[in-house]
């Protein structure tokens, strides 16, 4: 049987985690919750709803994910695919079942959970994060041939795969950094069109003008970072 865990960071979703948690499918072997210094009941619920709670102090997305993956690497077992997850309730847990499918039935390597117009419900992604995909996406198809139209956090990728990107980032850039690497190591990928809802509660990245800026200029750094290496 297939060995599946979940990373989910969270900073401040104390309202959402527990629903998170509660509908991802009985198939995970491990949900994984790392509450990267949340100030609000984000830990006690996402305990609560069964799942493992690590802390991360320092803020960042990809500070957080990289605290998940050590300790999935510190178990004897380990798994065949890692799915992460926002905590925010955007997403729809229970399609993980859709979103592993390529892997276990085609061999591919990622999938991405692609955040579809036609799927997505009005107002649930803002319009510089409409824009923020579609030019990054964009890019990445300039310049490494890619196929990609979503940088969506909701993403599984075999276990094997996602030790040898060796991930690095620490913030903005974890979604885009595994999808560059991926592209150079010339892995097979898909995407997977997913339902998205608005969020429980502001974002905060592109609820703030700041976090806005702040993620479109390392997301486009990182794209002409990869390029000449």
């Amino acid at each position: 049987m297939t060995k599946i865990k979940v990373i989910i960071p969270a900073y401040n979703e104390g309202d959402s985690i527990a629903n998170v948690v509660n509908d991802i499918p009985d198939i995970v072997e491990e949900v994984i919750v790392v509450n990267n210094n949340s100030s609000d009941a984000t830990e006690i619920n996402a305990r609560n709803a069964g799942a493992t709670v690590l802390r991360e102090n320092r803020k960042g997305y990809g500070y957080a994910c990289l605290k998940g993956m050590e300790h999935v690497a510190n178990q004897e077992e380990k798994p065949d695919i890692i799915v992460f997850l926002d905590g925010d309730y955007s997403d729809y847990p229970e399609q993980l079942l859709e979103l592993i499918e390529p892997i276990e039935k085609e061999n591919i390597d990622m999938v991405i959970g692609a955040r579809s117009a036609a799927f997505r419900e009005k107002g649930a992604m803002t319009p510089q994060q409409v824009f923020g995909n579609w030019l990054a996406t964009t890019l990445m198809k300039w310049i490494y041939g890619a196929k990609f139209t979503d940088l969506g956090p909701f993403r599984a990728i075999k276990y094997d795969k996602l030790l040898a990107i060796n991930m690095q980032d620490k913030t903005y850039g974890w979604t885009v950094e595994m999808q560059i690497k991926a592209l150079k190591q010339k892995f097979t990928y898909c995407e997977i069109p997913m339902k998205y809802r608005k969020r429980i509660g502001v974002s905060k990245v592109s609820g703030t003008v700041k976090g806005t800026i702040m993620a479109g200029y390392k997301i486009i750094m990182l794209i002409f970072k990869y390029s000449i290496r």
